[in-house]
Order: structure tokens, then sequence, then C-alpha cells
């Protein structure tokens, strides 16, 4: 089968590729045409993440096994149509792991025709910036930026509770009513 698939950069502007590609090639093949179709040299590593419909990263393919997991499949032994489907029509592609480059994939059509051999660039849009787009990591529990809150800056917080009985504390002299240290070491 010809899938027919749009790779965008996750950036603010546009910039995607679409790319013809058998259903058969392995994720390594389809990585080294990615990493093509957007000028890359191929001197850095890639990864691929299954995902599902809202882009949550799933099960990562690694062009090698790291040995951090026992059970890790790697891109040269997983084909493409195994984890990109009309059921898993989307992946997350990350070019550079220490730049992070971070696309996704997402399958727009397949055809019933006989694979093609090579992968072919059927649309290019936008230009590549000089550097990656920064990341912004986000709380899996809200759409907000956990760093650019102030955890004290919320409605309904104890804090200013626990001034006010703090400085209350400390404001009606109750501590005059101690000994002092030296009339309490006399004591002892």
């Amino acid at each position: 089968m010809l899938y027919k698939i749009r790779i965008i950069l996750d950036a603010e502007e546009d910039v995607f590729r679409d790319l013809a590609v058998s259903d058969r090639i392995s994720l390594e093949d389809f990585h080294i045409a990615i990493a093509q179709s957007f000028g890359f040299d191929l001197s850095e590593m890639g990864t691929f993440f299954a995902t599902d419909e809202n882009w949550t990263q799933g099960v990562e393919y690694p062009i090698v096994d790291m040995g951090f997991e026992d059970d890790t499949v790697i891109m040269q032994h997983t084909p493409l149509g195994t984890i990109l489907n009309e059921e898993s029509p989307r992946l997350i592609y990350v070019y550079d792991l220490l730049s992070m480059w971070s696309f996704f994939v997402e399958l727009a059509k397949i055809e019933e025709t006989e694979p093609i051999e090579q992968s072919e660039l059927l649309f290019s849009f936008g230009a590549l910036p000089d550097q990656a787009p920064d990341k912004s990591f986000k709380s899996e529990r809200s759409n907000r930026n956990p760093l650019d809150e102030d955890p004290f800056d919320e409605e309904g917080d104890d804090l200013d509770d626990f001034e006010d009985d703090f400085e209350d504390d400390f404001n009606d002299n109750s501590f005059n009513d101690f000994e002092s240290y030296d009339d309490y070491a006399e004591d002892y």
C-alpha cells in the first residue's frame, strides 16, 4: 500500500512536508526520508513515539537500543505499517535528541496501489528555522505551564491565613510571658 503522510514541525510557523512511502518500509528508512526532506544531514539520531488522537506520547521506537528497557523495539525492525495505520494514524518524530526537533506525523491517505521503492517528496511548505523551536513542558493535569505560575498567588490558598496567624502570634507579645533563658538555666 502507498501511504501519503504529512510531517509538521512543532513550531508557531507552518513548516511541513508531504511524503509518499510504502507501508512496508522500516521506521529507520522513514526516519531517513523525513530527515532528508527537511534538509538534515543524518548526523544525529532520531526516534519515533506512538501516540493517540490527542498526540499523547506513547511507546518509543528508537534508532538504536540504548539499553534502558528490556523490550525495546528499534526502528530497523519495525515496518511503518505496523504502527502507522487507519487505527493509529499519528506518530511523533524527534530528530537530534539534544536539540529536539519535534514533528507531528499524520497519515493523510492510503492508496491500494503497488508500493513504491523509494520515498517521494510530494509537497514542501515553509523553511526550517536555524535552530529547533523551544519546547514548553506542561503539566499532564492541565494545559497550564506550572513553571510560569506563582504557587502562592492563587485565590483560596491558605498562605494568607498562615501569615495572619503567624503575625498575630508575634504581635500579641505573648512571648514576653516566657521566662528568659537565664531564669530557665538557673533552675538546672
